[in-house]
């Protein structure tokens, strides 16, 4: 059973680790308090709020507090980044200053990137665990599916400077995430494996 600390605590880690300001997360965490007070009062537990994934409700709280216009330029340098971070890989793995980008490539990166934002936008967490694994499971579907319907010819060759220069739309973002997990633990999991 889930206590109203555990819920508050987990929210809030995930409230922060989206980026809400501390102000709207306070204001938050007051008005889920109100409810989980109103429900205890009525001998219901917490579950009877929050539901059974207290990532997923922490996740559709923030969506509904946070615009999708506010959420854009997150989601976009996120996405430039992801696939900045793999052409990079790319570069790296097979040890060359011009990748080759067939549409296989292309549909792997798009797909990867797709699943992993919108893993975390409905979790509230980076797609890491599970939710890589997810990721990598359907771009490399999407990959194989476009080599077996076009073939693997190389549609244009990418410089390694423009790899990096995707990048950087995502790093300040990158880097407030790794401060939000350094400062609140894993973020979401804040209060480790009893909630779930």
């Amino acid at each position: 059973m889930t206590t109203h600390e555990q819920v508050l605590a987990v929210c809030k880690s995930n409230w922060e680790y989206r980026g809400i300001d501390d102000a709207s997360v306070r204001e938050m965490l007051d008005e889920l308090a109100a409810h989980l007070e109103d429900a205890a009062s009525d001998g219901r537990g917490a579950e009877a709020v929050v539901g059974d994934d207290l990532k997923a409700f922490a996740a559709a709280w923030a969506r509904a507090h946070t615009p999708l216009r506010a959420r854009l330029p997150r989601i976009a340098a996120m996405v430039t980044f992801i696939i900045g971070g793999m052409l990079l890989f790319g570069h790296l793995f097979d040890r060359t200053a011009e990748l080759p980008v067939s549409a296989s490539r292309i549909a792997f990166f798009t797909v990867l990137a797709m699943v992993t934002v919108t893993w975390d936008m409905r979790r509230g967490s980076s797609a890491v665990g599970r939710g890589w694994l997810i990721s990598n499971v359907a771009a490399t579907a999407a990959a194989v599916l476009i080599v077996w319907l076009t073939g693997d010819e190389t549609v244009f060759r990418m410089p390694l400077w423009s790899s990096l220069l995707l990048l950087v739309p995502g790093l300040p973002y990158a880097v407030a995430d790794a401060r939000a997990k350094r400062k609140h633990g894993k973020a979401p999991d804040a209060t480790g494996p009893g909630v779930r």
